[in-house]
């Protein structure tokens, strides 16, 4: 039987923390997924007995880490569940690279709007038509992945082929969107390779393939792209990280 967990008003641990942990519990453990509306500041008051200052708070630092979003006139939002790996670390954002002193350029199959996938809905938390580009990335030559990109109109009002070309989508961004990426949560995954992927790869449908999916936030904490990489045969991934002193 699930128990809820309650305030602990005898605990040394301050209102604000003990509220922030049952929200991010609740999102980490799926009983509120990505996309769902979580209760109002009004709701959550009368349900733990707390002041909306206690509560704004523990929002404020949820919204900050990632977990939620606020909506202007619409409530707050469940963003991405994404566990919280106790040592902070900043990662220069740049594109996946194959090791370096290697050639990069990509070639765009497809550009046209589309209808979100409820999946792509619960990341970029809109309804209306978005964005959509498919190419594959070539790496000294040879054909090494293939990208997707989604993104509401409003973040580029063109995007050329040229832009595409020797550019990586964080940089496009940050040269011609009308908003700047100030965070990006990275997240690997295997999955089975699609048919369409697996044409442009020159690889076997069905084989197991990792796959770089990245949302991309505005300094406002809205989510403003997301892109998803399949990357073919055994290629290497380089990170940089620097710690945050």
């Amino acid at each position: 039987m699930k128990i809820e967990r309650t305030i602990d008003r005898e605990s040394k641990l301050k209102l604000y923390v003990q509220i922030y942990t049952i929200i991010r519990e609740k999102i980490e453990h799926g009983e509120w997924p990505a996309g769902t509306q979580i209760p109002t500041e009004d709701e959550l008051c009368r349900t733990y007995d707390v002041s909306k200052v206690t509560v704004r708070e523990a929002i404020q630092e949820l919204v900050r880490e990632g977990f939620l979003r606020r909506q202007q006139g619409k409530g707050t939002f469940v963003l991405y569940s994404v566990p919280h790996l106790g040592l902070t670390m900043r990662t220069r954002l740049t594109d996946i690279l194959h090791g370096e002193g290697v050639t990069v350029r990509r070639e765009t199959f497809e550009k046209r709007m589309m209808k979100p996938s409820e999946d792509i809905k619960s990341i970029l938390l809109t309804e209306e038509d978005i964005y959509y580009i498919l190419s594959r990335k070539y790496i000294d030559a040879q054909p090494a992945a293939v990208e997707e990109l989604f993104f509401p109109t409003f973040v580029f009002l063109t995007v050329d082929d040229s832009d595409m070309l020797y550019k990586s989508f964080p940089d496009i961004i940050e040269e011609m969107g009308t908003k700047k990426i100030s965070r990006v949560v990275q997240t690997f995954g295997i999955d089975s390779l699609k048919q369409s992927h697996a044409l442009h790869l020159a690889m076997r449908e069905g084989s197991a393939v990792l796959v770089v999916s990245r949302v991309y936030f505005s300094s406002d904490g809205n989510a403003i792209a997301y892109s998803r990489c399949t990357l073919g045969g055994n290629k290497k991934i380089q990170i940089d990280f620097e710690k945050i002193k």
